[in-house]
């Protein structure tokens, strides 16, 4: 009696386990994962897009002292990398000044700061929509959109919120907010 028609039946499950087993460990190991988004240098990025140069156009509202010394001290949180403390003091600015467009860019980078681009992408429009469409704070908003996109920004689930534009478009609209001032004479 052969091997085969004594072990036949038995043999061929095992046999067809290993030969899987055998492609499976000859397959190419996976790629690493890419590297994560790096919201300390998106803002930074964003704050750089917004200094201000001598020969344009920069328009600063006037602000409640309250509201700038929460700003105030959410910027000292956030250089102590007190991400969250710096946002709730910046939500209680905009408790009462809801549509200070500075208060709403400063907020947005900070939800980058805390992993959330999908909410920084919506305070920056906010800020757009209520500040100006020239100088610093302009290019801003766009360039926040822009990096927010880089951090996994997704389209709003509900109507109500602002529009979507393409990456593309935002930066178009970042480059466009450099208007020269009036000539003076």
């Amino acid at each position: 009696m052969s091997r085969f028609r004594r072990y036949g039946a038995r043999a061929l499950p095992s046999t067809a386990s290993l030969l899987l087993l055998a492609a499976c460990a000859s397959a190419p190991p996976e790629l690493p994962p890419s590297p994560d988004f790096d919201a300390a240098a998106a803002v930074a990025g964003i704050r750089a897009a917004g200094t201000a140069s001598g020969g344009e156009l920069d328009v600063q509202p006037l602000r409640d002292p309250q509201v700038s010394d929460l700003s105030e001290e959410a910027t000292r949180l956030e250089a102590g990398r007190l991400y969250q403390a710096a946002a709730e003091r910046l939500d209680q600015a905009l408790e009462i000044s809801p549509q200070d467009p500075n208060l709403l860019q400063q907020r947005a980078e900070i939800a980058l700061l805390l992993g959330e681009p999908d909410q920084a992408e919506r305070l920056a429009l906010r800020a757009r929509a209520a500040g100006t469409e020239v100088g610093p704070l302009c290019r801003r908003n766009w360039e926040t959109v822009v990096r927010a996109r880089e951090g996994g920004s997704r389209p709003p689930d509900d109507a109500t919120a602002l529009p979507r534009v393409s990456v593309e478009e935002a930066a178009r609209r970042r480059d466009a907010c450099t208007v020269a001032p009036p000539p003076r004479y």
